[in-house]
This record gives structure tokens, sequence and C-alpha cells, in this order.
């Protein structure tokens, strides 16, 4: 397996999908309740080929990615060769980027010495989709962009 198995509630909400998906190899309701009976390693197969396909065509599509956590703000604007990034970080205890609170801080306090901010840019170093699965195993999520084309913009004004 390439990813990671989706979840039950994953499989739940795909359930057309995956309909489509055994169809498309001639495998219908009734062949699928024989397969999990009678041959369970090759209906876990099945499960296993299909999670793989939605996982490709999720980050074939992913473009950004955010990761926050209390004290940080990963940025990332995933491209076809490589992965630009904008980090923030604050130097003041206290401040949470999970919490309302600490964003409405940043906002007011974000060129002044008490958040750094670093743009990067990283070439993948195997497959892009590998790389944008490991990001988001280990937190991120997907984005539309938004946060990192607006703070883009600003430190490119200067």
């Amino acid at each position: 397996m390439k990813y990671k198995r989706l979840t039950k509630e994953q499989f739940e909400a795909l359930h057309v999908e995956f309909a489509n998906f055994l169809a498309s190899q001639s495998i219908d309701k009734k062949e699928w309740d024989v397969l999990k009976a009678q041959k369970p390693e090759v209906a876990e197969q099945e499960l296993d080929v299909f999670s793989d396909l939605i996982w490709e065509g999720v980050l074939d599509k992913a473009s950004y990615l955010e990761h926050f956590s209390p004290q940080h703000i990963f940025l990332f604007h995933c491209q076809e060769t490589s992965m630009h990034s904008i980090i923030i970080k604050t130097n003041v205890p206290g401040v949470d980027f999970l919490q309302k609170e600490g964003l409405t801080w940043l906002s007011q306090h974000l060129f002044t010495p008490e958040v750094d901010i670093h743009t990067g840019m990283k070439k993948y170093d195997g497959e892009r989709n590998l790389a944008l699965f490991e990001l988001i195993t280990q937190g991120a999520i997907l984005s539309e962009g938004q946060l990192y084309d607006q703070l883009y913009e600003i430190l490119n004004q200067s």
C-alpha cells in the first residue's frame, strides 16, 4: 500500500465511488459479500487499492497545505517539482496560534520583533504526492491557500 487505508467513515462517505470502483472490476454487491466472507485477504487488497486511488486523486489536486501549532504556522504552496513555504513563529510565550486570540494577536504583531517570518523553497526528494502525504500525516491540512497568498503578496511588496 502506498498511502494508508481510508477510515470506516471515509469509506462510508465514498460508498458510491467504492461501488463504482468494484463495478469497474466486475464485482457486484453479491460478489463483494462472498469475497469478504470467503477471501478476506482479497477484499482487504481491494480496500487498499481503492484507498490509494482516492489518496492519489486528492494529492494530485492539492496546491496548498497548512499546519498550525501553538507557536508556529507553516504554510506550503505545493508546486509540481518543489514546495514553497512561509513559516511564522512567535517569540512570545503564551501566544497560541490554535486559539482565536492568538491569531488576533498575530494580526496586530505580524511585522514586529515578536514574530519571525521565514520563507523557503525545497525540491521534492522523491514523489511529490508522498511528500505531501507525509506532511498530512504530521498534521497538515489541505487549504485553498488564501493565507499563503496574502502573506506572499505582503512579503513580496517590500
